[in-house]
């Protein structure tokens, strides 16, 4: 490609560099990854690209913010192999990682806006001051104790012991924790999957710090969705300009 080139048609590789603040080594790292097509040479062994690798290079920018380096790559040098069916898989697969990561967060919010007040913990955490003991939490959660003791193991929740009996003690946050947890595997969310997002509460500091970074979250979904958006556009206009070059 690019060795039947008019003059004007010739582009340096700091000129492709250049419009995008790159470096020309970037430019030739691109090609050799198969991110842009093979480069035409001089008579003298110099690259010479054209405005189709300028178009190249704008798509897989293009495609950075919203599918991450390596599938972008991945989707690049797929396009530039001919291969259209398996760059539109990974742009569906992109898409149905954002739809997941949305779900997810709907789940969390959700969660967070079932949790109801704890109830009284009963005589039986009196005992241990400033939390609840094992079996009045299962009870308020209508689980098994042995339900909340596979929790701690998955890291759910991390009950301290009670110097005197060695009973597992609940406290505040473990409680929030045990009832966010309870309500995710209701919506069918496997410990593996609970485990981050209760790191992420425990993180947070809490229920109210939790909700402003769910908001930020949000935000994030939302611009790598439109950032998928532009980069669809970008890809669109490079496949158009390779016209009869790869299947349709």
């Amino acid at each position: 490609m690019g060795k039947n080139l008019q003059t004007g048609d010739r582009l340096r590789p700091i000129d492709l560099a250049r419009g995008h603040g790159l470096s020309t080594q970037a430019i030739r790292n691109y090609e050799e990854a198969g991110i842009l097509p093979a480069a035409g040479r001089t008579s003298h062994g110099y690259r010479t690209y054209t405005p189709l690798h300028a178009l190249a290079l704008g798509a897989f920018l293009a495609l950075l913010p919203g599918h991450g380096h390596q599938r972008s790559t991945s989707i690049m040098r797929a396009v530039n192999e001919g291969e259209i069916d398996e760059a539109l898989r990974l742009i569906d697969e992109g898409h149905a990682q954002l739809l997941d990561d949305r779900r997810t967060l709907q789940a969390v919010e959700s969660a967070l806006r079932d949790l109801e007040p704890a109830a009284a913990s009963g005589p039986d955490a009196e005992s241990s001051p400033g939390g609840t003991f094992i079996g009045p939490l299962a009870g308020q959660l209508g689980i098994r104790s042995a339900t909340l003791r596979k929790w701690e193991r998955a890291g759910l929740v991390r009950p301290r012991r009670d110097p005197r009996t060695g009973y597992r003690v609940f406290d505040e946050a473990d409680v929030r924790d045990a009832r966010l947890a309870h309500q995710l595997r209701r919506g069918g969310y496997l410990l593996e999957q609970i485990a981050p997002l209760i790191a992420q509460v425990r993180a947070a500091g809490g229920r109210e710090p939790l909700e402003a970074a769910l908001g930020d979250w949000r935000g994030r979904l939302s611009a790598r969705g439109r950032a998928m958006l532009t980069g669809a556009a970008g890809l669109e206009a490079y496949l158009r300009e390779r016209g009869s070059r790869v299947s349709p």
